[in-house]
């Protein structure tokens, strides 16, 4: 799949190509619809001009026909001869009439149902007029069954030295037997001039053809035949649709096709008139507005994509100089704020960049006091083991924020000329700053104290009235477990002050002893007097573990907790290693028991190893 690697591609990519090609698509469509629209209408209007041409040859013949059929009615007429003649004058008097013959049978052909007193000698209506012959009386005599039997194609007469056209009646006698023949010979050219002057005619070529596809006549000389001996596959395809069809265009191979054609079947003679033409010159028009349609097409979409681009354009700048600030400030320099310059979604992205740099500023300063407060209380605990005749010691903290109220201390006790030592934990409550400051006031509160005679429990006493007064308003508090050690008395003085038991392990027994005792957390009552609990018997290899509860309530990503139970099992496992392995085993532990949570609260844990 394509990755576009930036705003820019992506825009391009997903937006202004889809929008480009929907807009082709749309354009071709719109092309292919209104080039089809034109179409239909210049076909309509290439057969309304068909039809105007053919109705000039219909007219001619059909006026011919009538007074064709005038004569005929009229003829034999006893009473009144004036409309017979009126017919054949006017039958005379037509533009396209060259001359008119009447021939009537000879006695021999018409013996049979004619007496020889009736047979009429044979007459003719030239340019002189009509010539009646040796006897009127035929005249006098009626016919019937008269009609229009044939009209010949166009042939050659030498007489006259052009082509002609013929009409040929039949007349027949009461009894339907044929009496005479009327034939009016018609000038073709004459009869198809109008159609020479009309716009079709003065095409490349243009034909007068029978239903057989012979070509009567045409505007390209030596050209005459048959349109189904043609090689020219429109002309071919012509012929088969006058044949089914009265009228029609067809268009012929290519875009724009080489040649056009139309056709119209005359009314009047077993005719039709057929054009054809140069594509290029009779679909001008179409071949215009495709080409401007192309333009003013290309032009609009060119035009939809510089405004997208520019658009678009701002857009990515915007973005990219927010992204280029956010680099900055990745690498530590603010710089100035950014200048809005709309009031749309950038705009708001550009605000809201902003407000982001500023409180980040704040956060950032923040987090460096945070930085410093966390380094001040790091160097309040003590920055290595004491050394302690008869005893291993190890200490640590670690805290889930910056600071933490999980604190340790070794304490030197005043006016005592014996290996003693006081070890304080604590967990105030909370975490952060607020405890990371009860903490230190604590500590700073224990280290005063101890300087001055007192036992254990009255040490514990006088701080906690000291606490008290500062965290009274503020509902803080934290607990205690003090203890001194002494080795050379192989004895252990302690304060439980609202703190957890200390663990006590003896391997020779391998049992568990909590040192636990009454006691009350400090900060909560300032009158509460603390009570000194001890032990006796110190030996070699015994363990006091002092913690938090950080440690067994360590919860893993199902939510158990750490437990006092793995804690006992990590001490007796390692009960045989330095205080540090311990401490470290334990630690170890911890992480992988938690797994990928989050640490939730502190965690401080001092172990105590007698190795004398």
């Amino acid at each position: 799949m394509i990755q576009p690697r930036s705003l820019q591609q992506r825009l391009t990519l997903f937006l202004i190509l889809p929008v480009v090609l929907l807009l082709m698509i749309i354009g071709f469509a719109g092309f292919i619809y209104a080039r089809n629209l034109l179409i239909s209408q210049w076909q309509e209007a290439s057969i309304l001009k068909l039809q105007r041409a053919a109705h000039q040859v219909d007219m001619q013949l059909y006026r011919t026909k009538e007074l064709i059929q005038i004569f005929n009615q009229t003829a034999g007429s006893r009473d009144n001869m004036i409309p017979y003649f009126w017919a054949v004058e006017r039958l005379k008097r037509q533009e396209a009439v060259d001359h008119v013959h009447l021939t009537w049978e000879n006695g021999q052909a018409a013996s049979s149902n004619l007496s020889s007193d009736q047979v009429p000698p044979m007459g003719h209506i030239a340019d002189g007029g009509f010539q009646w012959g040796n006897d009127r009386h035929f005249l006098m005599r009626r016919f019937h069954s008269a009609r229009i039997r044939q009209i010949t194609p166009p042939r050659y007469d030498d007489a006259i030295d052009h082509e002609t056209v013929s009409l040929i009646s039949d007349l027949n006698d009461e009894k339907g037997q044929p009496v005479g023949r009327l034939e009016v010979v018609l000038d073709f050219d004459v009869l198809i001039k109008n159609i020479r002057a009309t716009g079709w005619w003065q095409s490349n070529e243009a034909f007068l053809v029978g239903n057989t596809g012979k070509i009567l006549t045409g505007t390209v000389k030596n050209k005459y035949g048959n349109l189904s001996d043609s090689n020219d596959f429109l002309k071919r395809e012509t012929l088969k649709a006058l044949v089914s069809k009265p009228s029609g265009t067809l268009l012929g191979k290519g875009h724009p096709p080489e040649e056009v054609s139309g056709f119209y079947r005359l009314q009047e003679a077993p005719w039709s008139l057929v054009m054809i033409a140069p594509g290029k010159e009779i679909l001008a028009p179409i071949i215009r507005f495709r080409l401007y349609y192309s333009i003013v097409g290309a032009g609009f979409i060119l035009l939809i994509v510089v405004l997208i681009r520019v658009v678009t354009g701002r857009t990515v700048i915007a973005i990219k100089k927010v992204s280029e600030a956010a680099e900055n400030v990745a690498n530590g320099n603010y710089g100035r704020p950014l200048l809005v310059k709309t009031r749309d979604e950038v705009g708001e992205l550009t605000r809201s960049f902003n407000s982001m740099v500023h409180q980040l500023k704040e956060r950032m300063q923040m987090k460096a006091a945070m930085n410093l407060a966390m380094e001040v209380q790091q160097s309040l605990l003590p920055q290595k083991m004491p050394e302690v005749d008869k005893l291993d010691i190890a200490a640590r903290s670690i805290y889930c924020d910056e600071t933490g109220g999980d604190f340790y201390d070794f304490l030197e006790i005043c006016c005592q000329d014996s290996n003693q030592i006081g070890i304080v934990v604590g967990d105030v409550s909370g975490h952060g700053i607020p405890s990371a400051l009860l903490m230190a006031t604590v500590r700073g509160f224990l280290r005063s104290r101890v300087t001055q005679p007192g036992s254990v429990a009255e040490i514990i006493t006088d701080v906690n009235r000291l606490v008290t007064r500062d965290t009274g308003e503020t509902g803080q508090f934290l607990t205690l477990f003090y203890a001194v050690f002494n080795p050379d008395e192989k004895t252990i003085c302690w304060v439980r002050a609202g703190h957890d038991p200390a663990l006590f392990y003896n391997p020779i027994s391998n049992r568990f002893i909590e040192f636990d005792g009454v006691g009350m957390a400090v900060g909560l009552d300032g009158n509460f007097e603390y009570r000194e609990n001890s032990f006796v018997g110190l030996k070699k290899g015994q363990i006091l573990l002092i913690g938090t509860d950080g440690i067994w309530e360590t919860q893993n990503m199902t939510g158990e907790m750490f437990g006092k139970r793995r804690l006992k099992a990590i001490i007796r496992r390692e009960a045989n290693t330095s205080s540090e392995k311990i401490l470290q085993s334990i630690k170890d532990a911890l992480e992988e028991f938690r797994g990928e949570r989050k640490q939730e609260d502190d965690i401080t844990l001092v172990v105590i190893k007698v190795t004398d």
